[in-house]
C-alpha cells in the first residue's frame, strides 16, 4: 500500500483546504446553477470552459511539485491544478469540496492492440502500423471481459479518506465519462489512409468491423451495469468533447442510487476521422451503429473536431440528443440556424491563437462574430485541444477575460 510521508501529507492538507475554501465561495454554487440551466436548454448566457490540456506542462510544470513521493505528486498536481483554475483560468469551471477516488477497473482488451511508429522528435506526429490488413483479421477480435479489483480500490480509497477525509468529500466513483469512438478504434487497427479506401473498395469490411466495434462498447456497458460499476455524471463530470453534466433531468424518476442504469446517464459519441468524408457515408459507417449505443442512455452528446455543418440532420436524429460539437471548422452561422435553442451548441474555438503572436482583436472579434451569430441559441464555449500556450500561460488567463467580457455584454 502507498504511504504519504509526512512533509508530503503537510503541504497536500494544506492544498486541500485551499480547495475546500475555494469550493464554499458563493460563485462556485451560482456557476452550478448556470450549468444546469444551460444543460436543460435554459440558458441565462453563453458559458465558458478552458481545458489546458497539453499546455498544462507550461502552466504548471512538474519542477514546480514539491512532494517527493510519487503519489503524493499526483495527489500535487490535481489540486494546485483546481486552485490554479480559481486564481487564474476564472472561467465557469465549478471547484467542487470532493476527491474522487476512481473504482479500479480491468478489461482483457479487444484481442488486437493498436501500433504506431514513434516520432523522431519529441511531441512530434507519431504514424500507424497496422495489424488489422485483411477481413481475415477481425476473427482476432472479440469483445473485451471487464473485471473488479475491489482489494485494490479498498486500499486507495483507505488512503484517501486518512489523507483528506475532514477536509474534502472523499468518493468512490465507477465510470462516469462514457464516451464511444468506433472509427477510432477501427484506424487505430487499420490505418487512416486505408480505412478511406476501404470506404470504397472494402465496405462490407468496415461494417463487420463496426459491428463488432459496437457489439463490444455494448458489452462493455453491459457489464459494468452489471458489475455495478457505473456511477451518476449529472455533476461537474466531463462530458461529450467538452462540457459538464450538471442537470436535474438526470438521473431517471426511478432510478436506484445504488445501482446506476445508462438511463441515468450522460454518454457522447464522435468520428473525427470522418471529418472529410460525405454525411452519407459518415451516417452509413459511424452514426448507423453509434446511435444503437447511445440510444439507451438518458441525455447524450455528439462530435469532437470533425464539422458536423452538413451532418446536423443526422446527428439530430438521435432521440436523446442534447449537446453538439461545433468544431473551429464548422460554418457558425449555419449550424446555429439549424440548431436554435433545441440542443447545446458546444463550440471549440480555434487553440491556436494561444500560440504565436497573441492577437486580442483578432481574438475579441473572433469570439463576437460567434456570439452574434448565436443568438437565440444555447451557447458554451470550450477552448481545448489547446497543445501549447508559447511559454506564456498568462494567454489563458487574457484570453478568459475577453470571452467573460464579450459574454456579460451578451447577457446584460
Amino acid at each position: 500500500m502507498a504511504t504519504i510521508a509526512t512533509q508530503d501529507r503537510k503541504v497536500l492538507r494544506e492544498l486541500a483546504k485551499r480547495v475546500a475554501e475555494i469550493a464554499e465561495l458563493p460563485a462556485m454554487a451560482a456557476r452550478r446553477e448556470l450549468w444546469r440551466r444551460s444543460n436543460q436548454l435554459d440558458s441565462a448566457r453563453p458559458m465558458i470552459l478552458v481545458f489546458p490540456e497539453g499546455s498544462w506542462r507550461e502552466l504548471l510544470p512538474a519542477s514546480n511539485l514539491v512532494c517527493e513521493g510519487e503519489t503524493a505528486r499526483a495527489y500535487e498536481a490535481g489540486l494546485r491544478g483546481r486552485i490554479f483554475y480559481h486564481e487564474h483560468l476564472r472561467d465557469d469551471t465549478v471547484i467542487e469540496r470532493d476527491l474522487v477516488v476512481d473504482k479500479v477497473i480491468h478489461s482483457t482488451g479487444w484481442g488486437l492492440e493498436p501500433k504506431q511508429i514513434p516520432s523522431t522528435e519529441t511531441l512530434g506526429s507519431w504514424a500507424f502500423d497496422p495489424v488489422l490488413n485483411e477481413a481475415a483479421d477481425l476473427k482476432k477480435l472479440h469483445s473485451p471481459e471487464i473485471t473488479h479489483d475491489e482489494a485494490e480500490e479498498e486500499e486507495r480509497l483507505g488512503l484517501a479518506q486518512d489523507l483528506f477525509g475532514d477536509i474534502l468529500d472523499v468518493r468512490l466513483k465507477g465510470v462516469a465519462h462514457v464516451s464511444f469512438h468506433l472509427m477510432q478504434q477501427y484506424t487505430s487497427l487499420r490505418g487512416l489512409n486505408q480505412a478511406m479506401i476501404d470506404m470504397v473498395a472494402e465496405p462490407q469490411m468496415i461494417h463487420d468491423a463496426m459491428a463488432i466495434l459496437c457489439e463490444g462498447n455494448r458489452r462493455w456497458v453491459e457489464q459494468l451495469e452489471e458489475q455495478n460499476l457505473l456511477s451518476l455524471n449529472n455533476d461537474g463530470t466531463y462530458h461529450s468533447s467538452g462540457g459538464v453534466g450538471y442537470t436535474a433531468e438526470l438521473p431517471h424518476p426511478d432510478h436506484d442510487p445504488n445501482h446506476i442504469r445508462p438511463r441515468d446517464m450522460w454518454a457522447s459519441a464522435e468520428s473525427q476521422e470522418l471529418a472529410q468524408v460525405s454525411p452519407d457515408m459518415h451516417a452509413e459507417f459511424a452514426l448507423a451503429y453509434e446511435r444503437q449505443l447511445l440510444e439507451p442512455f438518458g441525455l447524450a452528446g455528439y462530435g469532437c473536431c470533425e464539422d458536423l455543418t452538413l451532418k446536423l440532420d443526422d446527428v439530430m436524429a438521435i432521440p436523446n440528443m442534447r449537446r453538439v460539437s461545433i468544431s473551429p471548422f464548422a460554418d457558425v452561422e449555419k449550424c446555429a440556424e439549424k440548431l436554435g435553442a433545441r440542443y447545446i451548441f458546444s463550440w471549440k474555438p480555434h487553440p491556436a491563437h494561444l500560440t504565436g503572436e497573441f492577437n486580442e482583436d483578432l481574438i475579441r472579434a473572433y469570439i463576437e462574430r460567434t456570439l452574434e451569430a448565436t443568438k437565440g441559441c444555447v451557447v458554451e464555449m470550450i477552448l481545448k485541444d489547446t497543445h501549447t500556450c508559447d511559454g506564456k500561460p498568462e494567454r489563458f488567463t487574457r484570453w478568459t477575460e475577453i470571452a467573460r467580457e464579450l459574454v456579460d455584454r451578451v447577457a446584460a
